[in-house]
C-alpha cells in the first residue's frame, strides 16, 4: 500500500498505541494514514450548536471539513500528522469518501442486527462506524454509491429511501471515531478496521442484500 510508516519508531508509535485507549484524535489520526491507508482532513466542531468554522450561518456545524486545512493523505508519517494537527487544535477527523472506500448508511439498529448476520454467514465486511445520531455506515470498495439504486433494483429492492438506505460517494466526508459529530457525542466503531478490510473493503453487492433484508424488517 506504499505506506511510509514502516518498520520504524513512527511505526512501533503507532501500534503501540493501539493497545492503549487512544488519548487524542491525533492518534487516531496517525493510525488511519499509516496504517489503514486513508486520506484525512481535519474537520470542524461544533459547540452549542455554534461552528467552530466560524460561520454564523453554516449549514453543518461540526459536521464538516475546514475549508483551509490540507488533507494529510494515506501514507502520511506519524511526524507529518502531529505537525499538522498541532495547526488545528480541537479538529475533528473526517474521512473523504469516495477514494478508498464508499459507505452504506443505515439505521443504527438494522445496522447491528445486519452485521451480527453478515458474520455468522461468514461474509466479508469492512470496518463499521456508529454516529451519535444513530446511523451505521458500512465501508465498502468505491462505486457503491453511484450504483446504489441500480444494484437493488437487480436485488429486488425498489427505493433506497423506503428502506433508509443511503450511498455516500465522492465527495461526501464523514466523521471518524473517536470524534465528536455536531456537538452529539463521539462516533465510534462497531467493527475497527482491520489491514484486509481497510484497505480492501468488500464490493457493496456482498453486504447489500443483507443490509435492505434487515431494514425492511426493521421498517416493517
Amino acid at each position: 500500500m506504499g505506506f511510509t510508516i514502516g518498520i520504524n519508531r513512527g511505526m512501533r508509535d503507532i501500534r503501540s498505541g493501539s493497545r492503549r485507549r487512544r488519548t487524542s484524535d491525533g492518534t487516531a489520526v496517525a493510525e488511519y494514514t499509516g496504517l489503514w491507508g486513508w486520506d484525512v482532513v481535519p474537520g470542524a466542531r461544533a459547540s452549542a450548536g455554534a461552528c467552530s468554522c466560524g460561520r454564523g450561518d453554516c449549514p453543518a456545524p461540526g459536521a464538516h471539513p475546514l475549508d483551509f486545512a490540507p488533507v494529510l493523505p494515506a501514507g502520511a508519517t506519524l511526524d507529518a500528522v502531529t505537525e499538522t494537527w498541532s495547526e488545528f487544535p480541537g479538529a475533528s477527523v473526517m474521512l473523504p469518501v469516495g477514494g478508498g472506500f464508499d459507505v452504506i448508511e443505515v439505521a443504527e439498529p438494522a445496522g447491528c442486527r445486519a452485521l451480527a448476520r453478515l458474520e455468522r454467514m461468514g461474509l466479508p465486511v469492512g470496518p463499521v462506524a456508529v454516529t451519535p445520531d444513530g446511523r451505521a455506515q458500512f465501508f465498502v470498495a468505491p462505486g457503491a454509491a453511484a450504483g446504489l439504486r441500480g444494484l437493488l433494483y437487480r436485488m429486488g429492492w425498489d427505493d433506497p429511501d423506503a428502506l433508509d438506505l443511503r450511498g455516500l460517494g465522492p465527495g461526501t466526508h464523514i466523521t471518524a471515531p473517536p470524534s465528536d459529530r455536531g456537538g452529539l457525542g463521539r462516533v465510534r466503531w462497531l467493527r475497527s478496521p482491520a489491514l484486509d478490510s481497510a484497505s480492501r473493503p468488500p464490493e457493496a453487492r456482498l453486504v447489500l442484500g443483507t443490509l435492505a433484508y434487515v431494514a425492511h424488517r426493521s421498517r416493517a
